[in-house]
């Protein structure tokens, strides 16, 4: 792959990214400061379930870290730069500066820009959950049924949120629910993902879905849970 720029494959306004172990799009978007649909977007066709390490995606926004006094900040749906300098305290023609090129009229979601001048909101403690940014349509209530924990859990770890006053691009931390973990003596222990069924771990386990259930009493096999544990036996 002598004198192949992995560079040129990607747009104007993005960059590439060689896949490592361990990503997934979730974690990428946190990373990057953009969103999954962003990323999905830019890669037509991209299994977000089977990345593959050394796979090359195209990432949005810019590489450059230029941004001094400032940071960075993904556009999302409702955004405008007169919201953002009102959001930030910043002057919209500050914003026009720190941005050559912008054209404020086609703001395009999951493109990155410059906030000069002003520091990112601070972001609560998030040490046994993950952050999530409020999209329009957002309530407490639909991000609890969401993420399988309750309204209070979500307060309790965001002191001073507002429940009646969710901005859009507010970045709060969702905990992760408390549940109990099966023992697992003669096994391993796996965390459920996106389209997991148990009919297909018993595929991929070389297991049967009775033993699975022997092995996780109290499991609903109709309701697997993104990020549930569950134990696999090996026998």
């Amino acid at each position: 792959m002598d004198g192949y720029n992995v560079q040129q494959q990607c747009p104007q306004g993005s960059f590439s990214y060689i896949i490592r172990p361990g990503d997934t799009l979730f974690l990428l978007a946190q990373r990057f400061n953009t969103t999954v649909e962003a990323i999905q977007r830019l890669n037509p066709g991209i299994d977000p379930n089977r990345l593959q390490i050394g796979q090359v995606i195209c990432i949005p926004g810019m590489a450059s870290t230029q941004c001094p006094n400032g940071f960075f900040y993904t556009i999302r749906a409702g955004d405008t730069l007169f919201i953002l300098s009102q959001r930030f305290g910043v002057s919209v023609q500050s914003i026009i500066n720190a941005n050559p090129g912008i054209n404020p009229n086609n703001l395009q979601i999951g493109q990155r820009i410059c906030i000069p001048g002003a520091l990112p909101p601070p972001l609560p403690p998030c040490t046994n959950g993950f952050y999530y940014t409020i999209v329009a349509g957002d309530t407490l209530f639909l991000l609890a049924q969401r993420f399988n924990v309750t309204v209070q859990a979500i307060i309790n770890a965001n002191p001073g949120i507002d429940p009646n006053n969710l901005r859009v691009g507010q970045i709060i931390c969702i905990p992760r629910p408390v549940t109990p973990v099966p023992p697992c003596p003669n096994g391993f222990y796996y965390s459920i993902r996106q389209g997991d069924t148990l009919f297909l771990l018993a595929q991929r386990f070389n297991v049967t879905v009775q033993a699975i259930i022997n092995a996780n009493p109290g499991i609903d096999p109709n309701n697997l849970r993104i990020g549930q544990m569950i134990c696999i036996p090996t026998f």
